[in-house]
């Protein structure tokens, strides 16, 4: 079975959250739309093209010290159809980046899907993506949420939140926002048998 894939762009920069990108990076390169372990085998049933993206290729440095080679920088990144912006204590720095700001911006304008991770959350709300929208993040940075935009509805006790663009609130909730945004797009029993696969148990409760 092939299908058109989507690709996901994953964005990563130092000091990013492990679970933050990697969670959802297992979430959408595993899915497949034909069911079974051996589906999992080759890309055919994959509705998923999932890839990484930082400012340059150089190697980042994540929480803990675990390194990742991006595999695109900004500049050569093919064509994103969902971004997703994972968080980590990173994020405050570059919430004076002009320069991701504005591939944040203009990349949101051409994506399909805009989703965020923990404090990702913060740097979307930068950018301007969450005016007047329902949103959330890590517990620990709720409060900075509102501050950097006073519209921003901020939902305290929920995992995942979607108003055209989904935010979620911090770390392994990653997961729960990309298995949710899978069922939004493949249905249920694609989103369960993903969780299944993964041995990541889905409450349904965001």
């Amino acid at each position: 079975m092939t299908t058109e894939k989507l690709t996901v762009g994953i964005f990563l920069f130092d000091q990013v959250e492990v679970l933050d990108f990697a969670g959802p990076f297992e979430v959408f390169s595993r899915t497949r739309l034909t069911p079974g372990t051996e589906a999992r085998r080759s890309e055919d049933s994959a509705p998923f093209r999932v890839f990484t993206v930082a400012k340059s290729e150089a190697t980042v440095e994540a929480t803990g010290g675990l390194q990742v080679v991006p595999a695109y920088a900004f500049e050569t990144a093919p064509e994103i159809n969902l971004l997703l912006v994972p968080g980590g204590f990173g994020t405050r720095t570059l919430l004076n980046d002009d320069a991701t700001l504005g591939w944040i911006r203009r990349t949101s304008n051409k994506a399909q899907l805009v989703t965020s991770v923990c404090t990702g959350a913060l740097l979307l709300a930068r950018a301007g993506l969450l005016t007047s929208r329902r949103a959330t993040t890590h517990w620990s940075a709720l409060e900075l949420l509102g501050e950097i935009d006073s519209t921003i509805a901020v939902q305290e006790d929920h995992r995942v939140v979607d108003d055209d663009i989904v935010t979620s609130a911090g770390v392994s909730a990653g997961i729960d926002m990309s298995l949710a945004v899978v069922e939004n797009l493949f249905g249920r029993k694609v989103a369960d048998e993903t969780a299944r696969y993964i041995e990541y148990p889905r409450t349904g409760r965001f």
